[in-house]
């Protein structure tokens, strides 16, 4: 059973699982392999909503973390976390739209804004996994 304080690794591999399949999708794309692309893509939405849902589970039983780093990492912690907020917040309605116009056949549309949606859903992604292991596992 998974208890409230194993759900940061659980977002964190889910996080780390998100941009893996966002890069192996984005390389289906580009190979013409637009089923493999679909479904790398739908996983990766389910993989995040699974992480949103967790997120918020998390936060609502725990509470934020504090950051216990100390020096020059502090100001370099809280640039990837501010940075990390404001477009994770973004990223949900660009995802949104970006998978609704691809599987309704708008490819030019899907085109794009997944041009901005990818990058975007990439980095939250990869910090995301960075925010964890500088709160959990290096300044514990």
């Amino acid at each position: 059973m998974i208890s409230i304080s194993d759900l940061p690794l659980l977002n964190a591999l889910l996080n780390s699982s998100s941009a893996v399949f966002l890069v192996i999708g984005h390389r289906f794309m580009k190979k013409g392999n637009i089923p493999a692309h679909r479904a790398c893509m739908i996983a990766v939405f389910v993989l995040s909503g699974l992480f949103l849902t967790s997120y918020l589970v998390y936060h609502y039983h725990h509470g934020s973390e504090p950051f216990r780093g100390e020096g020059w990492i502090r100001p370099v912690y809280f640039t990837i976390l501010l940075s990390h907020t404001v477009l994770a917040t973004a990223i949900v309605p660009l995802a949104i739209v970006t998978l609704r116009r691809g599987l309704q056949g708008k490819y030019d549309l899907h085109r794009k804004i997944a041009k901005w949606t990818y990058p975007v859903w990439l980095y939250v992604s990869v910090t995301g996994v960075m925010i964890y292991v500088m709160l959990y596992q290096v300044f514990r």
